[in-house]
């Protein structure tokens, strides 16, 4: 790449230029004690006449005027090393071949590039170290002081990066590796480990603490942020590790801490030669792109390069939103944004046999468990369930080789709609199982930041002054990241051969009423002054979540956060039924939904309790035959 010469870059020219002119006339001179005799100043000038434009033209073959000469670095050093040792070398070999009949001093030659380097190297880093005590001097650092927790290299790029703000100013870092102790990091002292916290605090008046371990366990990141909090100090943060690795953020963007950092969990550990082979070349469907799961799905997707992204929602805003986003980081990935329904068969066979995916992850669901209790239970079943098999036929129609579902813990011994339509879709994918495309079940509990999730509820609450209702004391939910969810779908959906449930290691449970808390303290209000309102469970909520079935049980895999859930086999017949039923005419009410679901889950138990064994579904009698599924053969 050839520099753009403006001002700056002419002068930097023109400065070494002049350098190579003088560190030349220099070394005669003083050769002959500053008194040249007159046939070497004949030659001093010949000789000048040919270094000079050839040490020019070697200033711009090295790309010396790329950078600035205020982040002169050692890549800078390099370049002026070279060009001036490669100049030094073409003097004489230029004398020879031009038969010149010009005499040039021995000391001459050998000193040139070493006064040529002190000169353009030196200016370079005098003018360097003048801009930043410009901007480093103590009068330009009277900010706000601050402590930054971590002394490991996104310490020592934070620090570098806060030297230049006139609004903050570290004072000192913390960090639990002894060998750390005393030392310095970018000009600031490494004071002690991080149990000493308060104590700094308290000796620099610190109003801020910034926790730079993007790649530490959750349990150290809480720790600080607790200490803060009875500190009553702001606690933030640099990005998570999966934000770095999927280049969403830079590690000197700083932001408050959020509930995923403290009980999120450690940094997922991903094949990525494995997914880089599965992924990168091929290409990719994603439904429910534009949701919270889906969007950060297809992120995950495009960082292994694939040959082409198909996006498909029914949302044409999501749908926008995520491909700009995808172009803006990806510019050269192929993407294709389809507006469907995945409910629409002819819509979903005509983009899956013109796109030819090779792996499709099935994201797209309805998800909120209260909403698809009452009056929306018919459209929970055609869209969950339904929807599901629509798409999985026309995957080993079009001869997909991997179709990943995911799922939900919410399937497990289902007490709700949602959770039973996201079982009986599990069991369409199974039911269509060695007919070439290999089915992957994926089951995982709640993910901070998605659609539907409770905190931007308590955060609204918060804002309102209170009070936060959370429906019972004891309720329990499992919780990971969005990032650690998808990271580990993709995992899954590369580990497994098929028709797997996958389960994902989900931690502990956490209580909503101890987020609920949690959340208080991180906005920085005084928990006392927020109120929690005890509501009651509400349609269809359990209060404790399974990941497994009573009857299930789970085998290991060669991944620590996977396991394979080994369910109970269902027939066909309830998903030939299921296709049958959501494929008439009318919609059918909630009362028939529920019916229909206990016929064809033995495991769900409605509100109420399951009808009798004898009792056929409300609605329609369950027919007596049902015309075979007929799905068509690749040859």
């Amino acid at each position: 790449m050839k520099p753009t010469f403006n001002w700056r870059t002419s002068f930097a020219f023109l400065h070494d230029v002049l350098a190579a002119a003088i560190a030349w006339g220099a070394l005669w001179w003083t050769r002959f004690s500053f008194d040249l005799p007159a046939p070497f100043a004949d030659d001093l000038v010949r000789s000048m006449a040919f270094v000079v434009p050839m040490q020019a033209a070697i200033f711009l073959g090295f790309g010396l005027y790329r950078g600035l000469w205020r982040f002169a670095s050692t890549v800078d050093m390099k370049r002026i090393f070279l060009s001036a040792g490669l100049g030094a070398l073409l003097v004489p070999l230029v004398l020879v071949l031009a038969k010149m009949q010009t005499v040039v001093p021995r000391s001459v030659i050998v000193l040139y590039p070493v006064v040529l380097i002190f000169l353009m190297a030196g200016d370079r880093f005098a003018y360097r170290l003048w801009k930043e005590h410009r901007l480093y001097s103590p009068l330009a650092a009277l900010g706000e002081p601050v402590l930054v927790v971590g002394a490991g290299e996104a310490g020592a790029q934070l620090t570098k990066e806060l030297a230049r703000s006139r609004e903050w100013r570290v004072v000192g870092l913390l960090d639990d590796d002894e060998a750390k102790h005393g030392r310095q990091l970018r000009g600031v002292k490494v004071l002690g480990p991080i149990a000493d916290l308060p104590q700094w605090v308290r000796r620099f008046g610190v109003r801020k603490v910034i926790i730079a371990l993007p790649s530490a366990r959750n349990a150290v990141r809480r720790r600080v942020a607790e200490i803060c909090a009875t500190l009553n100090v702001e606690a933030l943060t640099v990005p998570s590790y999966e934000d770095l690795i999927s280049k969403r953020s830079q590690v000197t963007t700083i932001r408050n801490v959020e509930l995923d950092d403290l009980i999120g969990r450690d940094p997922v550990e991903l094949d990525a030669a494995g997914l880089a082979d599965w992924l990168g070349g091929r290409v990719v469907m994603v439904t429910g792109a534009g949701g919270s799961i889906g969007a950060e799905l297809c992120r995950h997707v495009a960082r292994f390069r694939p040959a082409r992204l198909v996006l498909f929602d029914i949302s044409e805003a999501a749908l926008y939103e995520i491909r700009t986003a995808l172009e803006d980081a990806f510019p050269s990935l192929s993407v294709a944004s389809v507006v469907g329904d995945v409910k629409h068969a002819a819509r979903v066979n005509d983009i899956v046999a013109r796109e030819r995916p090779q792996a499709i992850v099935h994201a797209a669901a309805y998800k909120h468990v209260p909403l698809m209790e009452d009056d929306n239970a018919w459209e929970a079943v055609r869209n969950n369930s339904y929807g599901t098999f629509v798409l999985a036929r026309a995957a080993v129609e079009a001869g997909v080789e991997k179709f990943v579902m995911v799922s939900t813990d919410k399937a497990v011994n289902p007490t709700s709609v949602m959770g039973a339509s996201k079982r009986l879709a599990e069991i369409a994918c199974r039911s269509l199982a060695g007919r070439g495309t290999a089915f992957v079940m994926v089951r995982f509990g709640n993910v901070f930041g998605s659609a539907g999730s409770v905190i931007p509820r308590f955060r609204e609450q918060i804002a309102r002054g209170g009070p936060l209702t959370v429906t019972h004391p004891e309720i329990t939910r499992y919780f990971m990241s969005i990032s650690e969810a998808t990271q580990l779908v993709l995992q899954a959906g590369l580990m497994g051969k098929g028709g797997e449930i996958l389960v994902l290691d989900m931690g502990e449970p956490v209580r909503i009423q101890d987020l609920a808390r949690d959340l208080v303290r991180l906005s920085g209000v005084d928990p006392a002054r927020i109120e929690i309102v005890f509501t009651g469970l509400r349609p269809g909520e359990k209060l404790f979540e399974e990941v497994l079935a009573d009857e299930e049980a789970t085998l290991p895999t060669p991944h620590s956060r996977l396991f394979i859930a080994r369910s109970r086999e269902a027939g066909a017949d309830a998903v030939a039924q299921m296709v049958a039923w959501c494929e008439r005419d009318r919609p059918a009410d909630d009362a028939e939904v529920r019916a229909r679901l206990a016929a064809w889950i033995p495991e769900y138990e409605p509100p109420g309790g399951r009808p009798p064994a004898d009792e056929p579904p409300a609605g329609d009698a369950a027919p007596d035959t049902v015309a075979p599924l007929r799905i068509a053969q690749r040859g």
